[in-house]
């Protein structure tokens, strides 16, 4: 296993893209859900890029499919799938 932070990065990367595979557990409309080894993803299907990572966005419509992620650790990850925000304790 390799160390320190390229390593791990590329670890959560591949598990998300694997994760991203499956089904997802919800749609709003500007994201697929989904539930990962490594958290609840936020992928984004809102159109173009966003000029920074929509947080408030996603956890307003996270509600929508009943996840209230407010209390959560937050990171942005660019996988080949697009935009992925992830929620994690």
């Amino acid at each position: 296993m390799s160390g320190g932070p390229w390593g791990n990065t590329m670890a959560i990367r591949e598990l998300l893209e694997d994760a991203l595979q499956e089904p997802e557990i919800g749609t709003t409309p500007r994201f697929r859900w989904h539930a990962t080894p490594v958290g609840i993803a936020a992928l984004w299907s809102g159109g173009g890029a966003p000029t920074a990572p929509p947080f408030d966005m996603a956890l307003e419509e996270g509600l929508q499919v009943g996840l209230d992620l407010s209390r959560e650790e937050r990171e942005f990850h660019q996988v080949k799938s697009g935009l992925v925000l992830l929620f994690h304790s």
